[in-house]
């Protein structure tokens, strides 16, 4: 193998290593401007856009352990990798295919494992992180405030709080002889 290459390889090899993440697109129609366009949005959400040659991908893909995915490698694709965001990068590839009409998944890897187009896009239509965990907390204090609307009844309606006992006043009553 040429040495230029097996640097061009080598090179690839390490950006697939380090994205927890590859997203294939398709990008036969997009002019230069959109292409520019994409790659600064994607930009912003902390990924980024690359042609190569599909061979190399598919030799830098082998070297690195991931998936075969040479079948969908053909006609004129774009990997997309990023930093850790999967959900952010199909955001933005989801919004620029649905202003553009362009844009189309073809494949993705994601930690080790192939992913087909239609898992990617719904990967883009969830919620950014810090709207997934604000949903997550929103679920978690909804027990607690329906239990104290529960014991907020109770008080309204009886008029006083319920009486606890501690658990010195249950030991108590249990140990006490009974008297025959």
């Amino acid at each position: 193998m040429n040495s230029d290459k097996k640097i061009i390889i080598d090179g690839l090899q390490e950006k697939v290593v380090a994205s927890p993440f590859l997203l294939v697109i398709d990008y036969t129609a997009i002019s230069v401007p959109e292409f520019t366009k994409l790659r600064v949005e994607l930009a912003a959400v902390g990924a980024s856009c690359m042609v190569a040659k599909n061979t190399f991908m598919v030799k830098a893909l082998a070297a690195a352990g991931l998936p075969d995915i040479s079948a969908n490698l053909v006609g004129q694709v774009a990997f997309v990798m990023g930093e850790d965001d999967v959900c952010a990068a199909a955001k933005a590839i989801n919004a620029f295919a649905r202003l553009s009409k362009k844009a189309a998944y073809r494949v993705g890897i994601l930690d080790g494992a192939e992913i087909d187009a239609e898992k990617i896009t719904m990967l883009g239509n969830l919620p950014n992180r810090d709207g997934l965990r604000s949903q997550l907390l929103s679920v978690i204090n909804g027990a607690g405030s329906a239990l104290a609307r529960v014991i907020q009844a109770y008080v309204d309606a009886s008029g006083e709080a319920p009486a606890e006992e501690t658990p010195a006043e249950e030991a108590a009553v249990e140990e006490a002889p009974t008297a025959q």
